[in-house]
């Protein structure tokens, strides 16, 4: 643990999990356990298993990811889902890229362990292999029920969607929630000059590109959210 950062900071960027509580295989943030039953609650008296596909992931974790994805190691798809060709853009594009399905670690609202992605998992076979794509989401996907369920009662349980619509930083993805309360308590106490810091000190992949475009980023990929 870096110990020269506020205890607040380490858990908002993935350093700590001090934070969490272990729920269904998964960690969730301590305040948020109930809301998040009680949403689960009310989806399985509608008809809906509303499961955890993914909810905490710490910063090793999410750099795992992001490296891979710039070395070209795993897909990176643009809205039209079709796979993008890293090696013909610069680091900056390459950034750009991977930024509109995948957070750059540090700045991932999985992080703050009020995040998760969430699906239905009565309306699928046990072998179905979970995509999290438009797709399943929209009309006769097989989350397309629960989808709609989402729409007309997250906010009643604290929740929204903070990629319900597309606003030119991260694509939408009607499977990821968010704990209004808890994650705006969270994301207030960040700003753009502790992203640096942690970004500077890691090994990420295109990192002085990053560095070099932080405020643009910044702009585009984390403050730029859905409301609640």
């Amino acid at each position: 643990m870096d110990v020269t950062q506020p205890t607040s900071i380490l858990c908002i960027t993935g350093k700590s999990d001090t934070h969490l509580t272990d729920i269904q295989n998964h960690r969730l943030h301590s305040a948020i356990i109930s809301d998040f039953l009680a949403l689960q609650n009310a989806a399985q008296k509608a008809g809906f298993e509303l499961a955890i596909a993914s909810s905490f992931r710490d910063f090793n974790r999410q750099s795992i990811i992001w490296n891979n994805k710039f070395a070209s190691l795993r897909p990176v798809y643009d809205k039209q889902q079709n796979v993008v060709d890293l090696t013909k853009l610069s680091d900056i594009d390459k950034c750009i890229a991977i930024m509109r399905y995948s957070a750059l670690p540090g700045t991932s609202r999985h992080h703050l362990g009020t995040d998760l992605d969430v699906f239905d998992k009565a309306a699928v076979n046990d072998d179905y292999k979970l995509q999290l794509t438009p797709d399943e989401y929209q009309l006769g996907g097989p989350f397309s029920p629960l989808s709609n369920w989402l729409d007309a009662n997250l906010v009643k349980y604290g929740f929204y969607r903070p990629y319900q619509h597309d606003l030119g930083g991260v694509a939408p993805e009607l499977w990821h929630i968010s704990h209004i309360k808890q994650s705006q308590l969270l994301v207030n106490r960040l700003d753009e000059h502790a992203f640096f810091d942690c970004i500077k000190n890691s090994e990420l992949q295109g990192k002085q590109a990053i560095l070099d475009n932080l405020p643009a980023i910044y702009t585009r990929f984390v403050t730029n959210v859905s409301p609640p």
